[in-house]
């Protein structure tokens, strides 16, 4: 039986690790030696009694241990993962509250505008810190990064270190799934092709058994949406499906994805919550339809509570005031999902294709090739091989060069600790158009989270 030494860095998550280990009691193939790490004593206790009551409950072969040093956790490691979020989520509150002051709301915060701005001038510090230790103490291990904004992470990272990083997130995969079951398809019979950035990533090519799929949905678009169809584009062995029941999911749940798919011909990953973050022109006062955006529409407040929610649900199985879950034990969608997938992949040269977070290093030649960005990638024993990519539309090359542009300022601000770069992101970004706004709106950001800026001292 093989043995696998993981380290989980940021291990206090209250969705993530209890994810990834119940993954792991049903991988009984490999001996896993899981070394949690974390910052936060209370955290990693919790988490650590929880992790002991899972394998308990089903006899798993997987030896635990915890720290609070990652140095002490990483030599010989073979495999490392960051879920690192500096400040908590205390500090992602004010990465959403404090601008809603000046006007700008976001309903994730994590990414882009001045919340993803914001983020990245306390992570990137802390990542390379953690990626300097990796090729110090095991530089041989796989590295893989959950932690957001997924691309100025691994952007910096690579810049600044030799650590080969690879980010990954379930946003393309998920997606895939949604428009497999608005389509009314089989999921397991669909392939897409989707490349951009970590949150922005455009599915510029789905496919039913080699044959596209967007001919059904623009069927299926224009049914919900009451205007005038033609099925004659749609193949014969699809049209089964244009006269089968209806999809598992309305198209109009998300109006904007769809309006941009309408408008480019490709449909953004992951959905309105995500992607509405992108376009700050046209979401000016954070105005969505009726509603506003990280209020009524995709409630901030909800996502905060129902995250101290599950950590505390967390504590109080890891303490044995609740019972175990049964569901902790399957295998349930979130960002852990294709870990083991992955690493199947690569321990065993099976070079299945992934949706992954890399320099783009020639892959898609109009993207910028110092980019980090989300595209397919094949698993391989040598590690990943990104698919080339030449008949990506221009269109939409045009706008990940622009929100390239503002990663590279947001991470030279990250680095150098110098305001008026985390001004000139803020402009960049298209979230501030006003230069005093912008520089109003950097200075309570940075005085916010002075604690975990010392690049600013």
């Amino acid at each position: 039986m093989r043995q696998q030494r993981i380290v989980l860095i940021g291990a206090g998550s209250a969705v993530f690790t209890q994810g990834l280990i119940a993954d792991m009691i049903q991988t009984p193939d490999t001996r896993w030696d899981v070394r949690l790490v974390d910052i936060d004593d209370e955290a990693l206790e919790s988490v650590a009694c929880l992790v002991e009551r899972m394998i308990e409950a089903k006899g798993a072969d997987i030896v635990v241990s915890s720290y609070t040093d990652r140095r002490d956790a990483l030599p010989e490691a073979d495999i490392v993962v960051t879920t690192v979020a500096v400040g908590g989520r205390r500090a992602w509150e004010a990465d959403v509250f404090i601008p809603r002051r000046w006007g700008i709301y976001q309903p994730v915060g994590d990414t882009a505008m001045p919340g993803g701005i914001s983020r990245a001038l306390r992570m990137i510090p802390v990542m390379l810190s953690i990626a300097k230790d990796i090729q110090t103490w095991c530089p041989q291990a796989w590295f893989f990064n959950y932690s957001n904004p997924m691309t100025a992470i691994c952007r910096a990272i690579h810049r600044e270190t030799s650590a080969v990083v690879t980010g990954l997130c379930h946003g393309v995969h998920h997606v895939e799934s949604y428009l497999a079951k608005a389509a009314g398809v089989p999921l397991d019979q669909v392939t897409s092709l989707a490349i951009g950035l970590n949150h922005l990533t455009f599915v510029y090519d789905l496919r039913w058994k080699g044959l596209s799929l967007w001919p059904l949905l623009d069927v299926r678009l224009a049914r919900e949406e009451g205007r005038p169809y033609d099925t004659s584009q749609v193949c014969p062995e699809l049209r089964e499906f244009l006269n089968s029941q209806s999809p598992e999911t309305s198209l109009l749940n998300e109006p904007f994805a769809w309006s941009l798919y309408k408008n480019l011909g490709a449909y953004p990953a992951v959905n309105d919550r995500h992607v509405t973050e992108f376009y700050p022109e046209i979401f000016a006062s954070g105005t969505y339809y009726g509603k506003t955006l990280g209020v009524d529409a995709f409630s901030f407040e909800t996502t905060i509570r129902d995250g101290d929610q599950d950590y505390a649900n967390m504590r109080a199985q890891a303490k044995g005031e609740k019972a175990l879950r049964e569901d902790l034990f399957q295998r349930a969608p979130g960002e852990h999902e294709q870990l083991m997938e992955i690493l199947d992949s690569i321990s065993h040269d099976k070079r299945r294709t992934y949706s992954v977070n890399l320099p783009n290093s020639g892959s898609v030649p109009n993207v910028f090739p110092h980019g980090v960005l989300e595209l397919p990638a094949a698993a391989c024993a040598t590690g990943f091989r990104p698919l080339q990519a030449s008949d990506f539309p221009d269109l939409l090359a045009a706008r990940i060069n622009r929100h390239l542009a503002t990663v590279e300022i947001t991470v030279e601000a990250a680095l150098s600790g110098r305001m008026n770069l985390v001004v000139e992101a803020l402009l960049s970004d298209g979230s501030c158009r006003d230069r005093s706004a912008a520089e109003g709106l950097a200075g309570e950001l940075i005085e916010a989270h002075r604690d975990h800026l010392p690049q600013f001292a």
